[in-house]
């Protein structure tokens, strides 16, 4: 009997696939991998600063073994796990003033790879200028230790982007280790759809009832990457969101406890975050989140919950009792369980899974780019020295239509809104925000004379 990836009659379990193999470009991230070697090219998380205290840390990074150490003068290093001189594990090591000691025979390794000392030879024994240990460069950033993982001399600067400076902002470090793939947690961030039922309609409402709004959905490219699009109405309210995805792995998030119920332009971001990948079965999440009174409106943020392993919000990690996870999942559950690394050949993607398919299609495009030696697409633009991002909040007072179609109106505010975001003239304003406030109000204005 011929086997099947899709099955199309009942009770047919048998003449299942599962053969379908994952979709190795875009999920592999090991050295050499097509994805690997994109990821690579740019900036990614390693821990969060406070991670790493006196001792060092053996930590993993797309498939390697690693080190991670503070000098006791305060630089952070990360080095290969092994020694070079006989291979004993550097997470044994001391940390000193200019490095990390190996306990087994006092070799002394530069936060750069460079060996320092070999106490027991000679004192005239070049071998320490001859070699080198494998060493990854480092920026330590709010509460965050970044890494280069790529070759040195393409080296890129470290991108900063305006959500990193909003007046009255707290950027809180947190992180959290899932037993996946990364991309499937990644690619999250682009389905909107999850958010009405996983967060709403079928357990319990988590964020607020405005979520369960089946929304108009969009997905839009930007140039920093993509963003989605969901248009709802609720009372006499249009509420647009969108999420940023900044290739190839930073996501933006908004306001979490969005209620769509008093007007707002251009809100920013609750999370700003990246999906790390560790290895091909497992990744890390490492951002932070926003606390300002536009990302809570209604005072639920719980900062100090937010850290090592833990965020504050619903269903972000492992640590609920199993059965409490099955009555009320969240989104940890629902990303690890398509299986360690979710194999795309037994999908069946629907029109709400366009975002998906959208990023799939970016990182594709990207990584086929870095392995040609092209280019990679990354955003020319700059506001006050930062880079633009989109992700945002809108809400706005518009009547429904009584005698029309309602969901067509929804879906063109939704345009409206984003049009003025994504496009136009204020990319590189040095009052880009305001500027968008400022047309986002005439535009309310313009559509409540309208339904009048």
């Amino acid at each position: 009997m011929e086997k099947k990836a899709v099955l199309t009659h009942p009770y047919s379990a048998y003449e299942r696939d599962h053969a379908a193999a994952e979709n190795a470009e875009l999920t592999h991230v090991e050295k050499g991998s097509p994805m690997g070697e994109y990821l690579r090219r740019f900036w990614q998380p390693v821990a969060l600063s406070q991670e790493l205290g006196e001792l060092p840390v053996a930590v993993r990074m797309f498939g390697e073994e690693l080190v991670l150490f503070r000098t006791r003068g305060g630089e952070p290093g990360l080095l290969e796990k092994h020694c070079s001189h006989r291979g004993t594990s550097l997470e044994f090591g001391v940390c000193e003033d200019q490095g990390l000691r190996c306990c087994y025979h006092g070799w002394l390794f530069g936060v750069d790879g460079r060996i320092l000392e070999t106490p027991g030879d000679p004192p005239d024994s070049r071998l320490r200028f001859n070699i080198c240990h494998g060493a990854y460069p480092l920026k330590e950033y709010r509460g965050i230790i970044f890494g280069y993982f790529g070759p040195p001399d393409r080296l890129p600067e470290f991108p900063l982007y305006d959500t990193y400076d909003i007046a009255g902002d707290r950027l809180v470090p947190y992180c959290i280790t899932y037993p996946c793939n990364w991309l499937q947690v990644h690619e999250n961030v682009m389905d909107p759809a999850h958010a009405v039922f996983l967060h709403t309609r079928i357990s319990f409402t988590q964020f607020s009832d405005a979520w369960g709004e089946l929304p108009e959905m969009d997905f839009v490219p930007t140039p920093a990457g993509m963003v989605y699009v969901t248009s709802r109405r609720w009372n006499d309210k249009v509420w647009v969101r969108s999420n940023d995805i900044i290739l190839p792995n930073l996501a933006q998030v908004g306001h979490i406890w969005e209620d769509g119920l008093e007007p707002k332009e251009f809100a920013r971001v609750a999370i700003t975050r990246w999906t790390t990948p560790i290895d091909n079965h497992t990744c890390r999440i490492i951002g932070w989140r926003h606390f300002h009174p536009d990302a809570d409106p209604r005072g639920i943020a719980d900062e100090s919950l937010c850290g090592v392993e833990s965020v504050d919000f619903f269903g972000q990690n492992g640590e609920r009792a199993y059965e409490d996870r099955q009555r009320m999942p969240g989104d940890y559950d629902a990303q690890i369980s398509q299986r360690s690394i979710a194999v795309h050949g037994l999908e069946n993607l629907t029109r709400c899974d366009r975002g998906v398919a959208m990023l799939r299609q970016l990182l594709r495009r990207e990584a086929r780019k870095a392995a040609e030696g092209q280019a990679l697409a990354v955003s020319p633009l700059r506001a006050n020295g930062a880079i633009p991002t989109y992700a945002h909040d809108t809400v706005v007072t518009v009547p429904p239509v009584q005698d029309g179609d309602d969901r067509a109106c929804v879906r063109d505010i939704g345009k409206a809104v984003t049009d003025i975001i994504v496009k136009g003239e204020h990319h590189e304003a040095l009052d880009r925000a305001e500027q968008i406030r400022h047309r986002i109000r005439e535009f309310a204005a313009r559509q409540a004379a309208t339904t009048e």
